[in-house]
C-alpha cells in the first residue's frame, strides 16, 4: 500500500527528531501522528539521498527537498525470520532474553537481517496474548509527565467579593518523581503553553519528551492512535528541541506519574489550602511555592531521599539546557486569504501578497507581531493590531494602481449593487468610499450583496433605504432588520424640536455654534 503523502513541515519534523534528537520510528509516529511505517519509508529514502544530520545543508530548501523525497522510491528489505516456537521455548529459562536471541539471530544471518526493534515487534504479534501489565522504567532526564488537577482553588475578588476558580497544573519528572505545580487562571492554550515554560525554567533544563494527557489545549486531534498536536505545542516543542508524545485516551497508566503526582499535590498542596482566603493569582502561586518546596524536600518511603535529592542526582544531568532565546508565546492559526488579500486574525484585518487570494497560510500571532506564512516561507509581516474590524495594509501587497486581483473591482460590485436596486447601489458606494482603499470594503459589500440570495432583491433593496434613511449602515443592523421583516414599516416620524421656536436673549440657538 503506498504511504500517503505528508506536509513538508512533518517531512522536516521527521528529519529533526530523528537525525537531532536520535528518536526512534515510533516515537517520532507517535509525536507527529503518522504510521511507523511511513517513517521508516521516508528514513529510507533519506538514506538514500544522503541525508545523516540535521540541522539540513543550505541546498536543501522546501522545493528541491520536496522534488527529491517525492521522487525517491524506498529500497525495501526482505530478511528471514526464526522459527517463533524456538524462541518462546528458548525463554521460557530464566536467564534467556529476548536481545541475547537477536545477537543469535544476527550472527547466522551475517548477509543480513532485521533490526532488534522489528525483531521484537514480529515476536509480540506472534504471540496473540494478552498483554500484560509490567512496571515502567524511566531513564533519567527523559520524560516529563503533565496534566491539571481536577478540583479547582477560589481567588476572590477584594472589591465585590465575587470569585473565580484557577487551574492547577502539574509536571513530574518521570525518573526523579521531582515535581512542579502552579495555579492558571484557565485551561486555555497560552495558560496550557506558559504552564510548561515556567516548568523548563523551575527544573532548569529541558526533558527528552514531554507526555501531556489529550487535552485540547494540547492536542487538536484525540485518537488512541494518531493523536494530532496543537501547531502551537509543537512550535514549543520545536523551541525547546524536546518531542510531545500524548498518552492514549483512557490509557491512565500511559501517564502514570502524572496520576501520582495530581494525587500528592491535591493531597499535600491543595488540601492544606482549603481552609485560605487568596485575592490574587500571584499570590495563590507564591503559597504554592511554599509548600511544593516542602513536599519536594519530604523524604521519600519507598525511594532513598527526597524528590529533590532524587532529581539532582538523577534528572538534573541529563536535561538538556534551556535554549539561550527567551520562548515567547506564538498562537498558530490557519488562515484564508480573501478577494480582498486580506486575512483575518481576531476580526483584524492583514494584508498579504494579492498573488495569494483564496490561498491557505499560517498566521503565527505574537504579542508585538503577526507573522503569515505560506509553504513554510514569510510573506507578510505587521505590527499585532487590536482594532476591531480594521485592516492593516500594506501598500506593497496591492495590486498596481491600487487594483484589485483583475476578476473583482469597485465597479463590478457597483453595477452588482445596482441591479438589485438604486439603494443598495448607494449604500454599496457608501462602504467603498469609507476606506482609504476600496479593497478594504470588499468583505462588507459582498455580505451586503450575498442577502439578495438569503432574502429577495426588492427586500434587500428596501432594507437598504431604511438604513440609508435612519444612517444605520451596518452589515449586521441591516441583516437584522432583514431576518425580522422591519424593512417593510413606516419609517418614525421625525419628532419637531419644539425648542427651535423659543426666542429669548439669553438662548444662543443652533446657529450660534455653526
Amino acid at each position: 500500500m503506498p504511504t500517503a503523502p505528508i506536509s513538508m513541515r512533518k517531512l522536516k519534523e521527521i528529519l529533526r527528531l530523528k537525525y537531532g534528537s536520535n528518536l526512534t520510528h515510533r516515537q517520532i509516529a507517535k509525536s507527529l501522528s503518522i504510521s511507523p511505517s511511513s517513517v521508516s519509508t521516508y528514513a529510507n529514502r533519506a538514506a538514500q539521498l544522503g541525508l545523516s544530520q540535521w540541522p539540513l545543508e543550505d541546498k536543501w530548501d522546501d522545493v528541491s527537498l520536496k522534488h527529491a523525497f517525492f521522487n525517491t522510491k524506498a529500497k525495501p528489505k526482505q530478511f528471514s525470520l526464526p522459527e517463533w516456537s524456538t524462541v518462546k521455548q528458548a525463554l521460557s529459562c530464566k536467564t534467556m532474553t529476548l536481545l541475547l536471541l537477536w545477537q543469535e539471530y544476527a550472527e547466522q544471518h551475517p548477509e543480513g537481517h532485521y533490526s532488534y526493534n522489528h525483531y521484537c515487534r514480529q515476536y509480540k504479534a506472534w504471540l496473540k496474548t494478552q498483554r500484560l501489565s509490567m512496571r515502567q522504567h524511566h531513564k533519567a532526564g527523559e520524560k516529563l509527565f503533565v496534566d491539571y488537577c481536577g478540583p479547582t482553588l477560589p481567588i476572590v475578588n477584594p472589591k465585590t467579593g465575587e470569585y473565580r476558580t484557577a487551574q492547577v497544573f502539574v509536571a513530574v519528572m518521570g525518573a526523579s518523581n521531582y515535581t512542579y505545580a502552579e495555579a492558571t487562571l484557565s485551561q486555555g492554550l497560552e495558560d496550557w503553553i506558559m504552564s510548561h515554560v515556567r516548568c523548563f525554567e523551575f527544573l532548569g533544563g529541558v526533558p527528552e519528551l514531554v507526555i501531556p494527557d489529550n487535552l485540547k489545549s494540547g492536542v487538536t486531534k484525540a485518537c488512541r492512535y494518531e493523536p494530532d498536536l496543537n501547531p502551537t505545542y509543537q512550535q514549543l516543542a520545536e523551541h525547546y528541541d524536546t518531542t510531545v508524545i500524548p498518552a492514549r485516551p483512557y490509557k491512565p497508566k500511559d501517564k502514570a506519574k502524572a496520576e501520582v503526582g495530581v494525587q500528592i499535590v491535591e493531597r499535600w498542596i491543595m488540601a492544606r489550602l482549603r481552609h485560605e482566603t487568596f485575592f490574587s493569582l500571584k499570590q495563590l502561586n507564591q503559597r504554592i511555592a511554599e509548600l511544593l518546596d516542602d513536599m519536594n524536600n519530604r523524604k521519600m518511603k519507598k525511594h532513598p531521599g527526597s524528590r529533590t535529592s532524587q532529581f539532582a542526582a538523577i534528572d538534573k544531568p541529563a536535561l538538556k539546557p534551556l535554549p539561550q532565546s527567551t520562548y515567547q508565546y506564538t498562537f498558530v492559526k490557519k488562515v484564508r486569504v480573501h478577494i480582498d488579500y486580506h486575512v483575518e486574525v481576531e476580526q483584524h484585518y492583514y494584508s498579504v501578497p494579492y498573488s495569494l487570494v483564496k490561498q491557505k497560510l499560517e498566521a503565527h500571532i505574537g504579542d508585538q507581531q503577526v507573522k503569515i506564512y505560506h509553504q513554510d516561507k514569510l510573506v507578510a509581516i505587521h505590527p499585532r493590531a487590536y482594532g476591531v474590524g480594521r485592516h492593516s495594509t500594506n501598500e506593497q501587497h496591492m495590486p498596481e494602481a491600487h487594483r484589485q486581483h483583475q476578476q473583482w473591482s469597485p465597479q463590478r460590485l457597483e453595477r452588482w449593487a445596482a441591479q438589485i436596486g438604486k439603494h443598495t447601489e448607494s449604500l454599496v458606494r457608501l462602504y467603498l468610499q469609507s476606506r482609504k482603499h476600496p479593497e478594504q470594503s470588499y468583505r462588507r459589500c459582498l455580505g451586503l450583496l450575498n442577502l439578495a440570495k438569503q432574502y429577495s432583491p426588492e427586500r434587500l433593496n428596501a432594507a437598504c433605504a431604511r438604513a440609508l434613511q435612519t444612517k444605520v449602515t451596518h452589515l449586521k443592523a441591516i441583516s437584522n432588520m432583514l431576518s425580522k421583516g422591519l424593512e417593510q414599516q413606516p419609517l418614525p416620524n421625525e419628532q419637531r424640536d419644539l425648542l427651535n421656536d423659543i426666542e429669548h436673549q439669553n438662548i444662543r440657538g443652533q446657529d450660534y455654534y455653526h
